[in-house]
């Protein structure tokens, strides 16, 4: 979760030192400051709820977590079907 709010602070940064950028295209891609505060807010909120877990449950959290990570990161299959990329043709087509 602080990863988000810190992503956000980054990138608002980003954009009020870019100078190249026109000023609209920079208040269009600035998160506004309702943003950030719905993100501390979330952040405060599950922080909150995470303090009331007991060790079990703090454990089985890391472990679906840890899950979820090596399943972002194509380490595990989660029985989704892949779709592969079609072969190329190889023929040569023969005008003569």
């Amino acid at each position: 979760m602080n990863k988000a709010i810190t992503d956000l602070l980054r990138n608002r940064e980003r954009l009020l030192s870019a100078v190249d950028a026109d000023d609209w295209a920079k208040r269009e891609a600035m998160p506004s400051d309702e943003e950030i505060t719905r993100v501390r807010r979330l952040i405060g909120r599950v922080k909150t709820e995470l303090d009331k877990l007991g060790k079990d449950e703090h454990a089985q959290i890391r472990e679906a977590v840890a899950i979820v990570r090596r399943a972002r990161n194509g380490v595990i299959g989660l029985g989704l079907p892949r779709v592969r990329q079609p072969l190329p043709d190889l023929r040569v087509e023969r005008t003569a």
